[in-house]
This record gives C-alpha cells, sequence and structure tokens, in this order.
C-alpha cells in the first residue's frame, strides 16, 4: 500500500511538473546527500576494497546499485511526507533517477555474471533490513543500526568477489576483513564521541571488537585464506581503538572523527589491495 502511494504521489508531482497541477518551480536541491561523516567512509570503502581486489563487470554494475541504494534513504524519507512541497517534489523525482539507476545496476550485475554469484546478498540483506526497520522507526542513529549498516556493505566484497569467479571460503575471508575494519571502527567512534560528551559509556567494549578481529585475521592468515600482511593493518587499527579508549583520547568534533577515519580507511583500503596483489 505504502508502494501505490508512493507511486500515485509521484505521478501527481508529475502533473504538477507539467502544469496540470501547483508546479515544482524550482531546481532539485543537492542537500539530499548524506550528513553522516562517517556513512561515507563505511560505505565506499568496502565497494572499494571489493572492486580493487576483485575487479568485474559484474561487480562494478552491482557497486552502482549498491551506492544508488545508499544515496536514496534520505529522498526516500522526504518523499513520503504526506504534505506538498518543493523539497518533497525534488525528493521523488531524485529518487526516481537513483531507483533507475540502482535497477540498472542490478541488471547489469546479473546480465554480466548471473544470478549465482549474488547468494551472499543473502547474508547481507537481513542486515540492511534490521537497518531499514531502526531508520524507519528515526533510530537510524542506534548502535545496533549502525553496525547492522556498516556489516551489510561489509559483506559486500564477498558477492564481488564470487563474480570475479573466487571460491566461497576465500570471498568469506575477504568479507571478514571489511568486516574487520567497519564494525570495530563503529564502536570505537561512537564510543570516543560519547566519552567526549561527557556521557557513561565502557572504553573498554571497543578496544575488545579490535582486539577480536585482529585475532579472527590472524587466524585467517595461518590458514592461508587471507595475505599475512592484512595482520599488520588490523595491529594499527587495534592501535588506533586503543589509543581512542585511552586516557589521552583525542578531543575531536564529529566532523574531524570522520575525516580521520576517511583517511585510515583509505588507507587500510590499500594495504589490503596491495596484501592480495603480492599474495
Amino acid at each position: 500500500m505504502q508502494g501505490q502511494a508512493l507511486i500515485a504521489a509521484i505521478t501527481a508531482d508529475s502533473l504538477r511538473a507539467s502544469g496540470l497541477g501547483p508546479r515544482c518551480t524550482r531546481p532539485a536541491p543537492a542537500g539530499f546527500l548524506p550528513k553522516e561523516h562517517g556513512s561515507w567512509s563505511l560505505v565506499l570503502e568496502p565497494l572499494a576494497l571489493g572492486l580493487l581486489v576483485a575487479p568485474s563487470f559484474a561487480g562494478g554494475a552491482l557497486a552502482t546499485a549498491a551506492f544508488a541504494g545508499f544515496l536514496a534513504r534520505r529522498p526516500l524519507k522526504v518523499a513520503l511526507a504526506p504534505e506538498f512541497s518543493e523539497r518533497r517534489c525534488a525528493a521523488r523525482r531524485t529518487l526516481v533517477m537513483l531507483s533507475a539507476l540502482a535497477v540498472a545496476g542490478l541488471f547489469e550485475a546479473v546480465v554480466t555474471g548471473g544470478w549465482r554469484p549474488l547468494w551472499p546478498l543473502l547474508l547481507a540483506a537481513p542486515l540492511g533490513g534490521l537497518f531499514a526497520y531502526f531508520d524507519a522507526q528515526g533510530d537510524s542513529r542506534a548502535a545496533a543500526a549502525e553496525l547492522a549498516g556498516s556489516a551489510a556493505f561489509a559483506m559486500l566484497p564477498a558477492v564481488f568477489a564470487v563474480q570475479a569467479g573466487w571460491a566461497t571460503a576465500p570471498a568469506l575471508a575477504l568479507a571478514a576483513v571489511s568486516l574487520g575494519r567497519s564494525l570495530p571502527t563503529v564502536m570505537t567512534v561512537r564510543t570516543c564521541l560519547r566519552l567526549r560528551k561527557g556521557e557513561s559509556v565502557d572504553p573498554t567494549a571497543p578496544l575488545l571488537a579490535a582486539f577480536a578481529a585482529g585475532v579472527v585475521l590472524l587466524a585467517l592468515a595461518l590458514a592461508h585464506r587471507v595475505p599475512p600482511l592484512i595482520v599488520v593493518g588490523a595491529a594499527l587499527l587495534f592501535a588506533r581503538s586503543a589509543w581512542f579508549a585511552s586516557a589521552r583520547r583525542p578531543q575531536w568534533s564529529a566532523r574531524r572523527f570522520g575525516i580521520s577515519e576517511a583517511i585510515l580507511g583509505a588507507c587500510f583500503v590499500a594495504l589490503v589491495a596491495i596484501a592480495y596483489l603480492l599474495f
């Protein structure tokens, strides 16, 4: 029912734009881009990681679809507003364009790579659904929501790997590398920001998460599932979490945390790509 209402509303807005109703006279605003600084890194890093390590045309098409879905989140919320406004009208036009791009990307991924390589999406879908549930409730910044959303995108490198012809075990190992970066990062930054605001929070939780990620990646390296050099990256991430959990943690703003994590994430992705190239 909600989908039918949205389609009907988009049709009505199209009539307004054509002069058969109250017109949308202003151009589409550029205010629909996600405002969360960290979300860009946690979405783009897995996409870049997967495409650098396991490139394929099908993977590139799927990455396009996934990124379009990421960008569609904010205009979708505005598009569902009950009252007519210029912003709602622009949101619906933006949503139509992004939806078309997502569908085209998924279609191209299936045409060039087939359906079978998409099976790791079955692991990511429940996580994405959990995030969508929290987002619909207005709790997108809850810990469970951020962890679920970042984990859903962190699973995509496994899809790219299967699309590139990898076997199941190394493909899931690549997803483990991505998860080892994303999940401790979410916990670390959330904890540090809450401590900066004077809230009561246990700073050891992200440290334990980073340590567990390092242990898992070390075990995968010893089993020859991932390159040994990745353990160095895991150690650097653990050192970051240890610094942020210490009494000498930085008192940065959310924006500065986002920038620093984007730089660290780019370095981690480059390290992983080099490690697989030499593996």
